[in-house]
């Protein structure tokens, strides 16, 4: 979610637009939606981080289903809202056709390769060398 927050805020200062630009629609259906993104990108990911040795090409399906989702519940949200019908389709439009959804996809692809490193290294917590056991004992 903080790549999210991260990247369309720097999409915002470059382009020096909203990151949603649909006049009409309010101010919660946007960060709701990023929201309903980073779920999505949970569910998406778990099955990959149960396998043994998860696959890096499992972070296609995740940044796809993350964007897609991520459109998905904009359109509900701004018709659950108050948006009409149209400008809730024209808030799609345009985060569909801007940097937004490459934005959503991209933080998802980031963060579930990263994951999916983490999984494969086994990673396990940081000890002190105390809380080590040793074989000599």
């Amino acid at each position: 979610m903080a790549l999210i927050v991260f990247g369309s805020g720097m999409l915002s200062l470059a382009t020096d637009r909203d990151v949603i630009d649909t006049p009409g629609l309010g101010p919660v259906p946007g960060p709701l939606a990023f929201g309903a993104a980073a779920l999505a990108f949970a569910g998406a990911l778990w099955p990959a981080l149960r396998a043994d040795r998860p696959r890096y090409t499992a972070v296609i399906p995740v940044a796809l289903v993350s964007a897609l989702v991520h459109l998905a519940a904009l359109w509900i949200l701004a018709l659950v809202f108050g948006a009409d019908l149209a400008t809730a389709t024209a808030a799609v439009g345009e985060a569909a056709t801007s940097w937004t959804s490459a934005v959503v996809a991209g933080a998802a692809a980031v963060s579930g390769w990263a994951a999916i490193a983490v999984r494969r290294t086994a990673a396990h917590r940081p000890q002190w060398p105390w809380e080590r056991e040793d074989d000599d004992e």
